[in-house]
């Protein structure tokens, strides 16, 4: 990575993406953002991005070497996710084996007086002290955020709890943080008995004190967690992950899957992956405004379900039929019914790209949202 001032204008510009993203989801009036607490999902993982971009900053001040994704994502590599969440596990032993905070800051300000020099060393162990600190406390973006179920009802027509559970996901491969977020009826006997009242409505006399850590199902968490585990890689399409589902658990039956994409990130002093976006980001006059962020929303859904068959010599528990849009070469690509492909940018950015007449060629086939003060004007 370059040096110290890059390093800082890379975290502070990553922030004001980060703000910029959330300012969007609270102002976006589209119904796909406000339908399934889509958006507030988003915000969800977007503070643990926060969370991990703090740490890093701290760590950067003490690290001998930090690795950003240059020519592909322009995150911070997959090593320092899989640190971080050691780290995590591990700062509280860590600390305990240092000084306090106010003992190095007493033996930085005696090396100032003696040695008249800048205390370097013990600065570093300042900075790994904070990095330390933050990661024990900040909730942050971790290789496999668990599963948690945000939300439960009845669909009135199966007479079946439907959840709303959302899980992330930091895939090593492609170094993209990347959010799931699943409508999932479970046909479970001891579930349905449970939550269905007998008029078919969601038994309001359970005390359901959601979100939900894992499945609501507990007989099915474990192994939900381990699904989860094994099938959110990047690499693997909507239509193979949600039909992965619908085999997997013959109780429970996946209507809606969405996957949200974040990133690439391009900025000015770090990224290589898209020659003309940084050449232009480069020649931005103000530092903060030297980026450019994007993300995909992918999603897959039902249209059909094929019931179930029992007989005396068994049967076929009930199967998801997924539409796959093979009308548009993308969809049919990715897996998917349908995706949506977004662009956040500062005003300043967005100027010199149009100035370079460059506009059209960059933002082909995005959405494309301007950050101008605190506000966002959406799809320019």
């Amino acid at each position: 990575m370059k040096g110290d001032e890059a390093a800082g204008r890379y975290f502070a510009a990553f922030e004001r993406a980060l703000s910029g993203f959330a300012t969007y989801l609270r102002e976006e009036d589209s119904a796909v953002w406000r339908q399934d607490s889509l958006g507030a999902t988003v915000e969800e993982y977007l503070s643990r991005l926060r969370g991990s971009f703090e740490c890093w900053r701290n760590r950067v001040a003490f690290a001998d070497r930090f690795s950003i994704s240059q020519a592909e994502s322009g995150f911070p590599a997959f090593q320092h996710v899989l640190e971080l969440h050691n780290d995590g596990r591990d700062a509280k032993r860590r600390l305990a084996a240092m000084p306090d905070g106010d003992t190095i800051r007493r033996e930085m300000a005696d090396f100032i007086l003696k040695k008249k020099e800048f205390p370097a060393a013990l600065q570093k162990t300042m900075a790994e002290r904070r990095y330390l600190e933050t990661a024990m406390s900040a909730t942050v973006f971790s290789p496999l955020c668990l599963p948690r179920t945000v939300g439960v009802g009845v669909n009135a027509k199966t007479g079946r709890p439907a959840y709303l559970v959302h899980w992330g996901w930091f895939d090593g491969a492609a170094n993209l943080p990347l959010i799931y977020l699943a409508t999932i009826e479970d046909s479970s006997s001891d579930v349905v008995d449970t939550l269905v009242a007998r008029d078919g409505t969601l038994n309001r006399k359970v005390d359901i004190p959601l979100p939900v850590e894992g499945l609501l199902n507990p007989a099915l968490a474990n192994r939900f967690d381990g699904f989860c585990e094994r099938n959110s890689a990047y690499s693997l399409s909507l239509s193979t992950i949600a039909t992965s589902l619908d085999t997997d658990f013959d109780e429970l039956h996946p209507k809606s899957l969405r996957r949200i994409v974040l990133g690439p990130f391009y900025h000015a002093d770090i990224t290589r992956h898209g020659e003309n976006v940084d050449k232009i980001l480069q020649k931005v006059h103000r530092p903060e405004n030297q980026w450019v962020m994007t993300w995909t929303l992918q999603e897959i859904w039902s249209v059909a379900e094929k019931p179930a068959k029992r007989g005396i010599f068994g049967g076929e528990p009930a199967r998801q039929s997924f539409h796959i849009n093979t009308d548009d070469l993308e969809c049919a690509r990715m897996g998917c019914s349908a995706y949506q492909r977004h662009a956040l940018v500062p005003h300043e950015a967005y100027q010199a790209i149009y100035a370079a007449g460059e506009q059209d060629k960059i933002f082909s086939g995005f959405e494309t949202h301007i950050i101008t003060g605190n506000q966002v004007l959406r799809r320019v």
